[in-house]
């Protein structure tokens, strides 16, 4: 019996994040196959999208002058520039097709407001404006959040430690994640989510 109070968050396993995509994460691919044995295993399965306007404020192509990884300060603190990635309705934003999770009951899209990008599955990056999915998951009886998906350092770590913030008991299954590790990044994820009592499996 798959315990109905667990859910498996599947985070932002999209084209544009696969090797060769526009944002790639080094060995991204490899997560695909590990999820799809995982999700077997769980009642509950939610996805998430990445699904950016073209005009977004994240992408270094929309501020003159700028090029991909630097930051520039905007209205709700530091931003990551980024290639222009996963566009609504392009190619790049589409889940991997090898992707097999038939039994996924919801797909939650971030990162569709044009001014503020969202890297959690539960909070934008203002802080402040929720994506629906933490009231989701507490109809549905949920508890613990399993999270799993693209990129450890980026949209895992922000989602686990926003679940925990919203008060369900959370794990990363780190074999089915793959990180940027940008600057440090992935170092401080780890630092950060065993801070806030998520645990790693």
């Amino acid at each position: 019996m798959k315990p109905m109070d667990e859910v498996l968050l599947v985070i932002d396993v999209q084209n544009d994040f696969m090797p060769g995509g526009a944002l790639a994460v080094p060995l991204g691919d490899e997560v695909v196959p590990a999820i799809n044995a995982l999700a077997g295993k769980f009642a509950q399965v939610v996805l998430t999208q990445d699904w950016h306007p073209a005009g977004h404020v994240s992408f270094a192509n929309n501020h003159a002058g700028r090029q991909p990884f630097e930051t520039v300060a905007l209205p709700y603190g530091e931003q990551v520039l980024w290639p222009t990635h996963c566009v609504q309705e392009t190619p790049g934003a589409a889940l991997h097709a090898g992707l097999h999770i038939p039994h996924a009951q919801a797909v939650v899209r971030k990162g569709y407001h044009g001014d503020v990008d969202s890297y959690s599955a539960f909070l934008e990056a203002d802080r402040k404006t929720p994506t629906g999915l933490a009231g989701y998951l507490r109809d549905k009886g949920v508890r613990r959040v399993h999270c799993v998906g693209l990129a450890t350092d980026f949209c895992v770590a922000w989602s686990a430690l926003d679940a925990k913030a919203a008060g369900f008991d959370v794990c990363v299954i780190e074999h089915a994640c793959r990180a940027i590790d940008l600057n440090g990044s992935l170092a401080n994820a780890w630092a950060s989510l065993s801070a806030a009592g998520v645990s790693r499996e």
